[in-house]
């Protein structure tokens, strides 16, 4: 959990216990007795940091968070074209996606709640900010170097793709695969950035 070698304080604990009793649970069925099983301390325990499970779960939002935005960063060399489909990658393939699959459904879940919870809805927000700020960056540093066109917009660049890459994590929810998407992304990526650059 965390990147230093300090002993996890009881927080960290939690969020741990979160994650495994979601995904051997899964959103609609998580209890608060679920998790405090899963950190193998008592409910009252659990209680004791977080009232309820929407509270820990939004918590919970905000950790997942901060290891979203250590993983999906753009990297600062190579080509804007190489920094973006790097960028890419990390957001459509997280390490060890198998063992996340739980994880994945228990989340998809979660965003169900969105249009009914603003806290949850901004929370989830978040992640789309962070991945299209990111992706408006990259497109901004191509056209200025002269790898993308000229024309090309960095914030419609950043609708498209966010919105593609959101559409292929529901897709391997629902259907257990995404073929297609990353040539998808390619494609557009040619078509809307790099089309006519020589």
């Amino acid at each position: 959990m965390n990147a230093d070698d300090s002993v996890p304080g009881p927080t960290d604990d939690i969020m741990c216990a979160t994650y495994r009793a979601l995904c051997r649970h899964g959103y609609a069925n998580l209890t608060m007795q679920d998790i405090a099983d899963e950190w193998s301390k008592s409910k009252p325990a659990l209680h004791y940091h977080y009232d309820t499970k929407r509270g820990l779960l939004l918590a919970f939002l905000e950790h997942l968070f901060t290891a979203y935005t250590d993983r999906v960063a753009a990297p600062d060399e190579g080509s804007p074209r190489a920094r973006l489909d790097a960028l890419i990658d990390a957001a459509l393939d997280p390490p060890r996606a198998d063992a996340h699959r739980e994880l994945r459904t228990a989340l998809f879940e979660v965003k169900a709640q969105a249009p009914h919870d603003e806290a949850f809805r901004e929370r989830l927000e978040r992640f789309d900010d962070y991945l299209a700020a990111e992706i408006r960056r990259i497109v901004a540093e191509g056209i200025e170097a002269g790898a993308f066109r000229a024309d090309a917009d960095p914030e419609m660049a950043a609708v498209l793709l966010v919105t593609l890459v959101n559409g292929a994590h529901s897709r391997r929810v629902a259907l257990g695969a995404a073929d297609g998407v990353r040539d998808a992304i390619n494609a557009a990526v040619d078509d809307h950035l790099e089309g006519g650059v020589r």
